[in-house]
Formats: structure tokens, C-alpha cells, sequence
């Protein structure tokens, strides 16, 4: 009997480990609910509302599954320590769906000053960098010199930043408030720190006033996998140091400073994914290990297409 017991132990250590599925659901979720069924009419079975709550009950390997609907998810949130990590046979796993994690905020029409002629002007927030969004796509952007003292000549429908200012030129006999405007609000998307074995597919991230991911510090083993990010302040992805991801079959574009930033003792690699130069470079490195489809590479790139990538609009 004891050798029985012994055996069953052994066998219990050795098992793969088998993470719960938490499902959210932000427009029919509640947070009272344990996120364990995708309905329980009778119970409280049902999904949560929020990825906060989602992320509370979540544990090692655990799957968090998002339902997509027409609403986004307007929530920031961080992945650390072992809580939020997975091991050799599940990763801790973010499940979009096609779901879109928002961190953009209304442009308020009555904060909206008039600067010159058809330029508008809105101080918001101090905001280190910006990004405005017209009808809920990135608008038309013009760079300020580093030294400039005034907006540069803008069009009707674009934009500039310029001393923590947004710069909006009008049509004529229009007024800020005629627009649909929105600008990044909240600081980062996705916050990874102290983190292993993560993985984050199917979910497009935008609308940040810093980075639509920032694997912070010791990230390690992280996939972003199908991933778009899209109109942030900063980058659509910062790879920060002792950090290691791979990042496949994703875009990033129409973010302003760069689409992938990777500082030192970060590591990083790509594989059928598209890198954008509309709006800011597609890869500033400032340190780090980049491979693009198995080679390693180095000082950055305008804009990186491979031919295999999805010909996907950010």
C-alpha cells in the first residue's frame, strides 16, 4: 500500500501541469462572477467584466480568454512575477480573440483653444508624447523640428505635438468639436515584468500615451504572436533589458516614435511580421539582439515587409 502511495505521489509531481481558462467579457461579464463559463444564467459561473479582475483569479499557466465585441477593452495592465508566468508545458497565456485593448479618451470639445487661423490647440495632460486619433483611426501627423517654437504649416485634418500640445488644423467653418477626436490617454498597454513563459496572441493594442507592450525588465520567454499595435505614443513594442521575446505574424504601424524599440541586454525575434515607417521608424535599437527570420541584424530598419506577412492595414 505504502508503495502505492508512493508511486500515485510521483505521478501527481510529474503530471503536466493543466491551467484554468478565465473568460472575459466586457460588455456582458460581471466581475462577481468567477469567469469560469461563458454563460451561467442560473450562477455566478459566468464571465468577468474586466481583465483587472481577470487577472486577480488568474494563476501560473492559466488562460485568459477575451470575447470580442464591438466595444474595446479600455483597460492598462501588468503581468508580473511567478503569478502571471507559465512553465515548460503551459505558458501564462493572453487570448484576444481580435479583441482591441484601448487606452485612448475623448478629446473634450470646450478644452480645445484657438491658436492661429484654422489651428486649434489642446493641453490635456503633461504628456511626454502624443498621438490624436481622427474618427478612431491615427490622424495625419506633421513633425515639429526639435527646436521649433511654433507648429509647422498643417492641412485641414492633421496634427502636430509640440511642447506637451496637440495642434489640430480645421476645415473651414469647422470647429474642433465637428470631429470625432480622441487622443492617447492611458500610459502603457501591457506591462511585462519579472515574467516567464508568456504569451499574448490575437489582440490588437492601441491608443497608449508610452508603448502599446513594454516588456520592462526580465521578461523572459515572452510570444506575441498575431499582434497588432497601433497608434502609441511612444512604440508599438519596447523590449527592455534582460527581456526576451518573439514576436510573429504581427504589425506594428502609426506609432510615434517607433513601431519596435529594443534597449540594451533585451533580445528579440522576428518572423512574419511587418514593421512600418509611416509614422516613425520601424525598428530603433538602442541596444539589444535583433533576429528577423533566423539572422541577426543590427542599427535598426526604416521598414521591414516580408513578402510572407499579411497584408493587414494598422
Amino acid at each position: 500500500m505504502r508503495t502505492l502511495h508512493c508511486l500515485l505521489t510521483v505521478l501527481l509531481l510529474w503530471s503536466p501541469a493543466v491551467g484554468r481558462e478565465v473568460l472575459v467579457d466586457n460588455v456582458n461579464g460581471d466581475d462577481r462572477f468567477t469567469g469560469q463559463l461563458a454563460r451561467d444564467p442560473g450562477g455566478m459561473g459566468g464571465p468577468v467584466r474586466t481583465l483587472a479582475k481577470a487577472l486577480r483569479i488568474a494563476g501560473p499557466g492559466d488562460t485568459i480568454i477575451l470575447v470580442k465585441n464591438d466595444a474595446p477593452y479600455r483597460e492598462s495592465f501588468s503581468l508580473t512575477g511567478r503569478r502571471h508566468s507559465g512553465d515548460s508545458q503551459q505558458p501564462f497565456t493572453i487570448q484576444g480573440n481580435g479583441a482591441i485593448l484601448d487606452g485612448s479618451a475623448p478629446a473634450p470639445a470646450e478644452k480645445w483653444e484657438s491658436y492661429k487661423g484654422a489651428i486649434f490647440r489642446l493641453r490635456s495632460r503633461p504628456m511626454a508624447y502624443s498621438q490624436l486619433f481622427l474618427d478612431g483611426r491615427p490622424a495625419v501627423r506633421v513633425f515639429a523640428g526639435q527646436s521649433a517654437k511654433s507648429p509647422p504649416e498643417l492641412q485641414p485634418r492633421q496634427w502636430c505635438s509640440l511642447e506637451g500640445r496637440i495642434f489640430f488644423c480645421v476645415e473651414k467653418s469647422k470647429l474642433p468639436g465637428d470631429y470625432k477626436l480622441s487622443y492617447a490617454h492611458d500610459q502603457t498597454g501591457i506591462t511585462l515584468f519579472h515574467v516567464e513563459r508568456v504569451r499574448i496572441a490575437d489582440l490588437t493594442v492601441q491608443g497608449f500615451q508610452v508603448d502599446g507592450v513594454n516588456l520592462y525588465n526580465s521578461a523572459r520567454e515572452v510570444s506575441l504572436s498575431n499582434v497588432t499595435c497601433r497608434g502609441n505614443g511612444r512604440s508599438g513594442v519596447a523590449v527592455g533589458g534582460a527581456s526576451q521575446v518573439t514576436i510573429d505574424a504581427s504589425l506594428l504601424g502609426n506609432n510615434g516614435q517607433a513601431q519596435l524599440l529594443t534597449l540594451p541586454c533585451s533580445e528579440a525575434y522576428l518572423g512574419n511580421t511587418r514593421l512600418l515607417s509611416n509614422s516613425a521608424p520601424g525598428w530603433v535599437d538602442q541596444g539589444g539582439r535583433v533576429y528577423i527570420d533566423g539572422k541577426r541584424v543590427k542599427g535598426g530598419r526604416d521598414e521591414f515587409r516580408p513578402a510572407a506577412a499579411r497584408e493587414r492595414k494598422p
